[in-house]
């Protein structure tokens, strides 16, 4: 059989070769690295006879799938030790994720640190004696029957949902067999280095309405170095976590009598959306939109004729009763927009017609899967849906894409974009489909814009760009996206006059250059860990008098900041200044303005920031005109 690499070059083996044979012609020392094969497209356990002829790509640690493997391969040796430890528990799933892996466990009782630090010693144990992964392939029936023989009810019902006719694959390692896909690494001795990192509460399938299992997360690595550079990389996360930082700095919070998902604003966290929404309808104002609002609820007529009830009522919320007609909380704006555009005939020369709006909209996301800002069931969207023809749909993405490149600029994010296609549920037909692909990608290569294939994922009405959005810490984040849709305009039959007097059918853009207000401030907090940029942060400058006696000075230089715009407060609490300085960084606050009496009597103040101490004794109007500087020009210093 031939074998082909990466590199374009093949090579014949004999026909009962296994992938771990071909990595060996390698080198030996390769060949100890490689986790798994890919081979004509199909993952592959190494040790699996090569399939005939086929391209052939072996994976490492140092590739994502690799990755997963390692990681899928430690979550089934946990739900080994897991099993040892706690014989009467009863395992649900366990598998890889972006950032390590977690097994899914129904137990009496909730896990503890001390029972994580039993697994992992059991898991230690199981590492040492290096048992075999085994793949056993099976019908669904013999599964079946296996689970219920191991009193498995969560892997019976997953098993039961299979289609009769499609082989099953099991894997055996020691005693635990499990229903699984694979592929696995050889055997458990592979796996060097792991953590447990914690445990939480996740519903059977993220349903409310189901039993309450308890997850264990956890991560390996194939040296102790590379997971100790994990451990201080999840501290760092720890510190920069939205929600405890969301507490800290009184930015927001959420109450269960409000309902779970949904944001209660405080003070500061509004002050950051005020500012981040001015500067929004600031810039939009300047390339042509025209901002809108549009109602919360709307009747079932306009859902149904979207197609919104036949492709997205899952994440609608259910219905209720006025006058004898269910209307919905809208989960988008698109037809409230369109309905504006149709208030009067249109022409040609309007286009291309931009509408947008910080629209609040309601989507059901489950229980299970509600986290802080990032998923919640009621958000803002930083909405926008252009009207265009044909012909101006790729200047109007690429007009959209340079925007988006200024916002990532000025809040300091690199970014990745990604090009999405048809999803399996969808509308329209492949013509229209392709060729608001083709505007898309045409749009993106103009401007050299460098993006990855996302097949399959665009919503139902349309392909899309989606701008993911890279922190400090290397992680994405999902922001802007760009959605072509040549379907709303058919079912709502929008049309414009052409310059040749007959109606034509518009092109909609659909667009935001945030996402949703909620996601976006959460990783901002995150990004700059609480530490907000001068024109960005609630309290820009903190005046700190000493004692009573520079109560007035300091008083009258607040003034002076807030008619200079700059957002300030007094701290006149009957405390040390040492405490007072404490505070404010605590805070998170750029200027801390300290004012003793030589302060008062030269007109000036003893300057700290944020980060780098003391800087250093001003006079007042020049520090007034630095914190302004610094805020005019957004800087992230």
């Amino acid at each position: 059989m031939i074998v082909t690499f990466p590199d374009g070059s093949d090579r014949e083996f004999p026909e009962n070769s296994t992938f771990l044979d071909v990595a060996k012609s390698i080198s030996e020392g390769f060949a100890r690295k490689v986790l798994a094969a890919k081979a004509n497209g199909c993952l592959y356990d190494i040790n699996r006879q090569v399939p005939g002829d086929v391209s052939i790509i072996f994976l490492t640690f140092d590739d994502d799938e690799g990755r997963k493997v390692y990681w899928h391969s430690t979550a089934h040796i946990m739900a080994v030790a897991v099993k040892r430890e706690f014989p009467d528990a009863r395992v649900a799933i366990g598998p890889a994720i972006d950032e390590g892996f977690y097994y899914d466990f129904d137990v009496k009782k909730p896990f503890t640190e001390d029972d994580l630090q039993k697994i992992e010693d059991s898991m230690k144990a199981v590492i040492a004696e290096n048992p075999a992964f085994v793949r056993i392939d099976t019908t669904r029936d013999e599964a079946l029957a296996l689970f219920r023989d191991e009193c498995e009810p969560y892997k019976v019902e997953i098993a039961s949902e299979l289609a009769e006719d499609i082989p099953v694959s099991l894997y055996r390692l020691g005693d635990f067999v499990d229903l699984c896909r694979g592929p696995h690494v050889p055997s458990a001795g592979m796996i060097k280095a792991f953590k447990l990192l914690n445990t939480a509460g996740a519903y059977w399938r993220g349903n409310e309405n189901n039993t309450m299992l308890q997850r264990i997360y956890g991560v390996s690595f194939p040296d102790k170095k590379m997971l100790a550079d994990r451990l201080a990389w999840l501290e760092e996360v720890k510190k920069r976590d939205h929600r405890a930082l969301g507490a800290k700095l009184d930015l927001f919070s959420m109450d269960e009598e409000i309902g779970p998902g949904l944001i209660l604003w405080h003070q500061n966290g509004s002050l950051i959306r005020e500012i981040i929404e001015d500067y929004w309808r600031s810039e939009h104002r300047k390339r042509g939109y025209q901002l809108v609002f549009t109602p919360h609820i709307a009747s079932e007529k306009i859902y149904q004729r979207s197609g919104h009830l036949e492709n997205y009522v899952e994440n609608m919320y259910s219905p209720m009763d006025i006058d004898g007609t269910p209307y919905y909380v809208k989960p988008m704006n698109c037809p409230g927009h369109i309905k504006i555009f149709k208030s009067r005939m249109r022409s040609y020369r309007e286009l291309p017609l931009r509408l947008c709006e910080l629209g609040t909209v309601y989507r059901y996301e489950r229980s299970g899967v509600l986290h802080g800002l990032f998923r919640v069931r009621g958000f803002t969207q930083d909405d926008s849906h252009i009207f265009c023809t044909p012909e101006q749909v790729v200047e109007e993405v690429r007009s959209v894409l340079n925007f988006v490149v200024e916002l990532m600029r000025i809040f300091g994010y690199d970014y990745t974009a990604y090009l999405s296609t048809r999803p399996e549920k969808s509308l329209g037909d492949d013509d229209s489909w392709n060729n608001a692909i083709a505007a898309l990608k045409t749009a993106l290569e103009i401007d050299n814009v460098k993006y990855v294939l996302d097949p399959g994922e665009g919503v139902f009405y349309g392909p899309k760009i989606d701008i993911k959005l890279k922190d400090v810490l290397g992680r994405m984040w999902q922001g802007p996206t760009i959605q072509v849709d040549f379907q709303l305009a058919n079912r709502f039959d929008i049309n414009y006059i052409g310059n040749d007097g007959n109606e034509h059918r518009v092109v909609m853009i659909h667009r935001v250059v945030l996402g949703s207000m909620e996601r976006f401030i959460g990783g901002l907090i995150e990004h700059y860990a609480g530490a907000f940029p001068v024109w960005l942060s609630p309290v820009q400058a903190s005046i700190m008098p000493i004692t009573d006696g520079q109560h007035e000075y300091a008083l009258s230089l607040s003034k002076r900041l807030i008619s200079a715009g700059i957002r300030v407060e007094l701290d006149q609490r009957n405390e040390k200044v040492n405490r007072k300085i404490r505070d404010a960084e605590e805070m998170k606050i750029p200027y801390m303005l300290v004012i003793g009496q030589k302060e008062v009597d030269a007109g000036t103040v003893s300057v700290r920031k944020r980060g780098k101490g003391d800087i250093g004794v001003f006079p007042a109007e020049e520090i007034i005109a630095r914190i302004r500087k610094e805020d005019d020009e957004k800087s992230r210093d």
